[in-house]
């Protein structure tokens, strides 16, 4: 016989309510089983043996939960040659759709495999990549840069949910599985694995496969990552494959800073981070560089600090690919898609499918990623079925260094041609571009309606455009960087430190804070 104290739990009993039919019971036995803590280790072998696939996800989206409630993955089986990982990524990158997809899918899945089979016949030799109009030679890539590249091509095939099929049916789960254990050291690598699962997370006919193959567990364990891209990009994977707390779903590109953990509050309002050109969602928003070492230090500040101080909204953020140059890696058939317009439309959809609109909205943008959220909120008024909730729950729009008037870079680069080839976007910031104007007028009526509030941050110092020593340029002076609508507050940073407060106690910060508890907190009576 064995003394039970009175308020033991039974692995049996939370088993069996785990399994029930109600899903109330369900997300209530998943807290209640992370809250216990008097099981020892055989117990919880026998949970983990045991547990359903959406319990395993509850308790892997709940803070501070028991790592023994999660099995670790099958064992993968033994490679027979060291190009094994290799020549499996490229025969499932030939086995993919190509046929009737689109014809930027067809064209990084055709340089994986031209660079993977340039490898394949010229070990040691030299091989020859054709870049967009410019030809150079190097040394062979090694073995690391070619699966970079496969996995690169998967990330583009994982967007489709029938290629995500395909994909999950020719083995891609252990595959990537067994390139992360290679790769340990190769951050890009772990971030297109996470990010190539988390978009097939997105799709519930999948979901027992993800469960199978283990990957619930290590989503479990990347979300405690120490780099903000990997732990953001595994929650994204998780709150996909929670569908019995969640509605909504994350497509690639939208994360979830703040709260990453199932939680019983509703947010009150939805805060949105959109990046400029050459940013990026773990780019854009970190802190100061040689700002760190403080009790606050972090790496991605709207998912350290605003918690904090505004705990009771949503943090997001929003990513997107953009082109400084034509020269860069790039797909040479989608310049429509590098439009402001297009990004616009493409953002929103995205948005809303993960519940932006259910709620007062405050926008946070970065250069050019404020010129995205005017569009996205001119489109809204112009198509009200769709896109209306999203005009009617926005409350203000936080500008950080947004080119309302067009950009510096812009001109440069039409000086310098034989240098840069401006793209799509860059040349969308020039001074004499009739939208700019647009956005602007249509952004004032807005206002003058009483509809929304802004706040524009300008940079009083210019910045080093990577062109050489002597080169810098104020890339959107204070002239273009004030709308005209709403308080201007100049700061002494230059282009790409304007959004990248020091600390929580700079004044950038606070201000930001400020403007948008006066947006979507509303007044007591008596209060100023």
């Amino acid at each position: 016989s064995v003394d039970l104290a009175e308020d033991y739990i039974s692995p049996w009993t939370v088993l069996r309510e785990a399994y029930s039919r109600n899903k109330q019971i369900r997300l209530n036995t998943v807290e209640k089983m992370a809250a216990y803590t008097e099981w020892n280790d055989a117990e919880y072998r026998t949970l983990a043996q045991s547990l359903d696939a959406a319990t395993l996800v509850g308790l892997a989206r709940t803070h501070n939960v028991d790592e023994r409630f999660f099995l670790p993955p099958p064992k993968l089986p033994k490679k027979i040659q060291e190009s094994d990982t290799e020549d499996q990524l490229r025969d499932l990158l030939y086995q993919l759709p190509q046929k009737d997809v689109e014809k930027c899918i067809q064209y990084f899945t055709s340089g994986a495999l031209t660079m993977s089979d340039e490898q394949k016949l010229k070990k040691g030799g030299l091989w020859c990549f054709g870049g967009n109009g410019l030809n150079y030679t190097r040394d062979i890539t090694p073995q690391e840069k070619v699966e970079s590249f496969c996995l690169q091509a998967l990330v583009k095939h994982s967007k489709f949910e029938e290629h995500c099929k395909v994909m999950v049916e020719l083995g891609v789960l252990p595959l990537l599985q067994r390139i992360r254990l290679e790769r340990p050291n190769s951050a890009k690598i772990q971030r297109n694995i996470v990010r190539t699962v988390s978009n097939i997370c997105l799709h519930e006919s999948l979901h027992p496969q993800i469960h199978q193959s283990g990957w619930i567990t290590l989503l479990a364990e990347i979300s405690k990552s120490g780099h903000a891209s990997l732990r953001t990009q595994a929650s994204r994977g998780l709150a996909n494959l929670d569908r019995d707390s969640m509605k909504e779903k994350f497509s690639d590109g939208v994360y979830v800073l703040y709260p990453k953990h199932r939680s019983k509050l509703k947010p009150e309002a939805d805060i949105v981070f959109i990046h400029g050109l050459m940013g990026g969602a773990f780019y854009s928003w970190r802190q100061q560089d040689g700002a760190s070492g403080s009790e606050n230090a972090t790496d991605c500040w709207p998912e350290e600090w605003l918690p904090r101080d505004l705990p009771g909204c949503r943090v997001m953020c929003v990513e997107y690919d953009t082109n400084l140059s034509d020269w860069m890696n790039r797909c040479p058939h989608e310049p429509e898609r590098h439009t402001i317009s297009y990004r616009s439309r493409h953002i929103m959809d995205k948005v809303l499918a993960a519940g932006i609109g259910d709620r007062p909205i405050v926008w946070v943008a970065h250069s050019m990623g404020g010129l995205i959220i005017k569009h996205m909120l001119m489109d809204a008024k112009a198509n009200p079925s769709k896109y209306g909730k999203i005009l009617k729950k926005t409350k203000g729009v936080v500008f950080y260094s947004t080119p309302h008037f067009g950009s510096q870079l812009a001109n440069y680069s039409r000086k310098v041609r034989r240098l840069l080839f401006p793209s799509v976007e860059v040349m969308e910031l020039s001074h004499d571009s009739p939208k700019l104007k647009q956005l602007n007028d249509n952004l004032h009526s807005l206002v003058d309606a009483g509809l929304l509030k802004v706040i524009n941050f300008g940079e009083m110092q210019s910045t080093d455009i990577g062109l050489g020593p002597r080169i810098r340029l104020h890339i959107v002076p204070p002239e273009s960087a004030d709308s005209g609508i709403g308080e201007f507050v100049l700061a002494d940073k230059d282009h790409l430190n304007i959004c990248k407060p020091q600390s929580r106690h700079s004044s950038i910060y606070q201000q930001t804070v400020a403007f948008i508890r006066s947006c979507v907190t509303p007044k007591r009576s008596g209060e100023n």
